[in-house]
């Protein structure tokens, strides 16, 4: 998974498929910047996906606080070049099932500290 953000505007794009030259995608007269996941907690707020494995799903929550200027926007799971996005609004808890797939990647993106990513086992 590709995620580009604009720094002027805040725009952000999920990149479904990339082109192999170097133009990038632009926003704002300029080229957009890709975020790389993080995957290793160090403040009080926890933002890496943990999951629990119950049968043949995965319960994904991220134990983040969802205040009006800082929560968790959106869970993903991406395998086999796809991915399944779940969105949250304020007051909902960032939780969701996904099916267990071995070997997909979770990530979770919190609008103060952007994108985090754990990987399925």
């Amino acid at each position: 998974m590709k995620v580009l953000l604009c720094k002027s505007c805040g725009a952000r794009v999920i990149v479904d498929k990339d082109c192999n030259c170097p133009c990038g995608i632009v926003c704002c007269d300029e080229k957009m910047m890709e975020l790389k996941p993080n995957s290793v907690d160090a403040a009080i707020e926890k933002h890496v996906p943990e999951y629990t494995i119950n049968g043949d799903n995965i319960e994904v929550v991220v134990n983040h606080v969802m205040e009006d200027d800082h929560y968790i926007e959106w869970i993903a799971m991406e395998v086999d070049n796809k991915l399944y996005k779940v969105d949250f609004k304020l007051g909902e808890e960032p939780k969701t099932l996904f099916n267990y797939i071995p070997g997909s990647t979770l990530y979770a993106y919190c609008n103060k500290h952007l994108l985090w990513k754990k990987d399925v086992e």
